[in-house]
């Protein structure tokens, strides 16, 4: 990928992340983050990974955005009138910012991580295929063995088998975030 593309693909994903931020129409906002996020799916096909980057669409900028909208539509939520600006809650902002950066910087500094690159790095295929063990599907073991990588298998087998639960509670609050969204906008609307 020329570097000028992923510049303008980063420029697009931080802009419309930053319209997120300070808009004060929420359906702006929400449209903001599912540009944004199209534009981090477009960064993870540059990257070759092109399972994450249907998934980003699918999940994220479909499902996850269309239930966004639908809740601050049925919340039917008002432009954020302006407010005056909020000294101590900016500068503590930016603290954190700096402050997370530099943490970053220390851990990536800190693991070599900074000096690795794919060319310089071998998948251990042989090894991988050795520890997915006998609860894997065996064409997971086979392509691990020919020295292919199933991404989109291993991604399936780990998240349904060790994260099963996990992936269950998440759905388990987002059907109880949306119900208790229906029921306090029925709440608002038998007010007087």
């Amino acid at each position: 990928m020329p570097s000028l593309l992923f510049y303008l693909l980063a420029l697009i994903t931080l802009g419309f992340g930053f319209m997120v931020v300070t808009g004060r129409n929420p359906v702006t906002c929400a449209l903001s983050l599912a540009a944004s996020f199209v534009g981090l799916a477009a960064l993870f096909l540059s990257l070759d990974a092109y399972f994450i980057a249907t998934i980003q669409i699918l999940v994220y900028a479909g499902a996850v955005m269309v239930l966004f909208l639908f809740i601050i539509m049925l919340l039917d939520i008002k432009a954020e009138e302006g407010k005056k600006l909020n000294l101590p809650a900016i500068v503590s902002g930016v603290l954190l910012a700096v402050l997370l950066t530099l943490q970053i910087f220390a851990v990536v500094s800190g693991t070599g991580l900074a000096g690795k690159s794919p060319e310089n790095t071998p998948l251990a295929l042989t090894e991988a295929a050795g520890k997915i063990g006998k609860a894997a599907l065996p064409t997971i073991t086979n392509d691990l063995k020919a020295g292919t990588l199933p991404d989109a298998k291993l991604i399936g087998f780990t998240l349904f088998d060790q994260y099963g639960f996990h992936l269950q509670v998440v759905g388990l609050l987002l059907l109880v975030g949306t119900i208790g969204v229906v029921v306090l906008s029925k709440r608002e609307r038998s007010a007087p």
